[in-house]
């Protein structure tokens, strides 16, 4: 299992949790993403993604999509997809 990064947290709102990240990698439903920075540490399987509040299914290289996350997040914290 490894990871690589996919992007950055560039913005983050409580209500609802949702954690705004610019992508620099392809992103979609049902991946797993692990959240890091200095006092950010979570893993979390993306269960929905959005665009200017549009539902998505998948995220490129250059989007800023909205993801619901458990917890709160901060901006600069990196972004990993999960690997099998």
């Amino acid at each position: 299992m490894g990871e690589v990064e996919i992007g950055k947290v560039t913005d983050f709102f409580a209500q609802p949790v949702v954690a705004g990240i610019e992508l620099s990698g392809a992103l979609k439903i049902g991946d797993k993403i692990h959240i890091q920075g200095s006092t950010t540490d979570m893993e979390l399987a993306v269960e929905s993604m959005q665009i200017d509040r549009v539902n998505i299914t998948e995220g490129k290289p250059g989007d800023l999509v909205g993801i619901k996350v458990p917890d709160r997040v901060r901006r600069g914290d990196k972004v990993y997809k999960v690997t099998e």
